[in-house]
């Protein structure tokens, strides 16, 4: 059987299972006497040791045994959680993932495990873990004695009667040392339905797929071979300790509505388990690879396209059928539209899973009481952004824990709680999605960054002396930070953060500090919802067109030339109480004059924001509201100031997409 076609299935479902194990162990570990906990984790260990021994892997499934054994004596309360079982545990764990990366990038799943299974080893309790699969058992064995038929069977078993069949019930019993029970008894099942038909199995063989039973199982089997026969045939599978064949005659025969009233109960309850149990498996979605997304969302762009084409076409020609079908498109194609943007959404929850497992081992090795705080993780961002976003935060992460938090001494010294707290944030506001690393640690030395900023050569000392604190806290993004060479000169924050601030402004981002000396600091970041379709408002300048994206627009407004002002050589204009600097974008973009004649009584101005900071873009014309579909430049035109792509509008023309960020400083 060729298992390459169900290789990347195994990876995909292997790393949920990781990922849910390593949340489960941070909470057992919270909650050490919380058997639930434990059940979730055995369960999730077993179907990876299933899955990996199906697909061959057999080191990993006998690595995932190992725990999983661990875990057994656990859940049973024969083993009390220690510290130096988590750590076994943990990485146990860390191990099965460097086996499955091994296995994503074409190797063959092998690790050096020898010294943590013997670790593993001397924590199980043989003797007694044998004690307990031999009580599962005989227990099995015994609820197995008498199966239990319906009419139907029954029907079923009379007409097979009278054509020469007979009744057998079979119990299988599987070596204690088996790992994959659930394969073995499809194998024993495959040998079965060769010799005859399989009427009933107890345990119900959804329990038996997941492994929900002890070491054996039963079945009645109508066939017309020997009992012998049968016997040899079944003992022939692999890892099959024992067969019992039994006849069973007519009078035997049990019929579920002779059963008394306790049996009919359990009886019931087992259906409503196997109900539960399909219910629960019964998968409502599917995995969709990537790229057929992206191809996907590359189609429906230039249906975008076509369709402000189609618009400009029936505004143009009048004719009311043209336009009332246009219409209609234009809404089921929103609709679409949202639905495909939809399909890109994933929750920030894929990134965050993986922090509270290094804040945890971040911690023990930086020997700090650290607890991380996630919320909003189930907030929406487009997949794009969601796997770019993840080594920025593992930097603020590393960078808050390290620098930022002080030793359980130093916090008790400042009267603090000696454990130290990281909050992680993300929450939605408009088009964007904001996420915030907090810490309650020591904050930023404003007068430390500044004397670095100015030894380095980032700022001049008569510079300085006219920054706000934000601006001071900004300077640790400067480049000239990374090369520090004692991180206790600017309390470590700076060192490599030039680079998050790069690739968060590489997703059409904006990073921002806030710090209280003495109580923390704030890292915000503030993130585009998705970088594909964007909302924007067209504006001409001469003859040409540009987009400025809705986002970052505050207010449109027509003012006269006359209340233009000159503040230190810049042109401002007062708006709403506030100075607000004017940037003609025919100067700045070098456009060409027309020949057209535009309104030169007044002046159009959109007043865009960056934070706190707004600025006025001066164009000739405002044309309206338009969807547009964001287009990369190519590499030979790159790094275009304020300029952060381009799109095709409907009459075919190019339209340029203005980075109205890079206008403020």
């Amino acid at each position: 059987m060729d298992l390459s076609n169900y290789l990347e299935m195994f990876i995909e479902e292997s790393k949920d299972h990781l990922q849910a194990i390593n949340d489960e162990l941070l909470k057992l570990e919270m909650e050490p006497n919380n058997t639930s906990i434990i059940n979730e984790i055995f369960r999730s260990a077993h179907t990876l040791k299933g899955m990996a021994g199906s697909m061959g892997f057999d080191d990993l499934a006998s690595l995932t045994h190992e725990m999983e054994n661990v875990l057994d004596l656990l859940r049973n309360s024969k083993l009390a959680i220690t510290t130096e079982i988590m750590d076994a545990i943990f990485k146990c764990v860390d191990f099965i993932e460097k086996m499955v990366e091994s296995v994503e990038q074409g190797g063959d799943g092998k690790e050096n495990v020898v010294d943590i299974v013997s670790q593993l080893e001397q924590i199980q309790n043989p003797s007694s873990l044998h004690h307990a699969d031999v009580l599962d058992a005989s227990l099995e064995v015994a609820v197995a004695a008498e199966l239990v038929i319906d009419e139907y069977q029954y029907t079923v078993i009379n007409e097979a009667r009278l054509t020469g069949n007979q009744v057998f019930q079979i119990t299988v019993t599987l070596d204690d040392r088996c790992v994959m029970k659930s394969v073995r008894a499809y194998m024993v099942f495959q040998v079965a339905e060769e010799l005859g038909e399989i009427i009933q199995t107890h345990p119900t063989v959804e329990k038996i797929e997941e492994e929900n039973f002890g070491d054996s199982f039963s079945l009645l089997l109508l066939s017309q071979r020997e009992m012998q026969e049968i016997q040899t045939q079944l003992a022939n599978v692999s890892e099959v300790k024992e067969v019992i064949v039994s006849e069973r005659i007519h009078q035997e025969m049990v019929l579920e509505k002779d059963v008394d009233k306790p049996s009919q109960i359990n009886q019931s309850q087992d259906k409503e388990d196997s109900a539960d149990s399909k219910k629960k498996h019964r998968s409502k979605s599917i995995r969709v690879d990537i790229d057929k997304l992206d191809h996907l969302m590359n189609l429906f762009s230039e249906l975008i396209i076509d369709r402000g084409r189609l618009e400009q076409i029936a505004r143009k020609s009048g004719l009311s059928d043209l336009t009332e079908t246009v219409e209609h498109m234009t809404r089921i194609s929103t609709d679409l539209q949202d639905l495909v943007l939809n399909m890109r959404m994933v929750p920030v929850e894929q990134v965050f899973n993986r922090f509270p497992r290094l804040v945890r081992d971040l911690a023990k090795e930086l020997n700090k009481k650290v607890q991380l705080v996630v919320e909003g993780a189930e907030t929406e961002l487009d997949r794009t952004v969601i796997d770019e976003i993840g080594d920025p935060l593992v930097h603020l992460l590393r960078n808050a824990l390290d620098h930022g938090l002080e030793s359980a001494e130093e916090r008790k010294a400042s009267n603090k709680n000696e454990e130290g707290t990281i909050f992680l944030k993300a929450y939605h506001g408009g088009n964007h999605v904001f996420i915030e690393v907090v810490d309650d640690g020591k904050g930023i030395n404003r007068e430390k960054v500044m004397s670095k900023a100015i030894e380095r050569g980032v700022i001049s000392s008569e510079e300085a002396k006219s920054l706000t604190d934000q601006q001071i806290y900004a300077l640790i993004f400067s480049s000239g930070f990374s090369t520090a060479d004692k991180i206790s000169d600017i309390s470590g924050r700076g060192v490599g953060l030039d680079v998050v601030k790069t690739k968060i402004e590489s997703l059409g981002g904006v990073i921002s500090i806030d710090s209280t000396p003495g109580q923390g600091s704030i890292f915000h970041i503030q993130l585009p919802l998705t970088l594909s379709i964007i909302n924007s408002m067209l504006v001409k300048v001469e003859d040409e067109t540009y987009a400025i994206p809705f986002s970052s627009i505050v207010e449109i407004t027509m003012v006269s030339p006359d209340t233009v002002s000159n503040l230190h050589g810049q042109k401002v204009i007062q708006f709403r109480g506030q100075v607000v600097p004017l940037v003609y974008l025919n100067d700045v973009f070098y456009v060409p004059s027309c020949e057209i004649e535009f309104n030169e009584q007044q002046l159009y101005i959109v007043i865009v924001r960056k934070g706190a900071k707004t600025v006025g873009l001066v164009v000739d014309s405002v044309l309206g509201q338009q969807e547009v579909v964001l287009k990369s430049l190519g590499g030979f035109l790159n790094n275009l100031f304020a300029i952060s792509g381009a799109t095709i509008l409907g009459n075919g023309e190019v339209a340029l997409i203005i980075d109205s960020n890079q206008f403020i400083k």
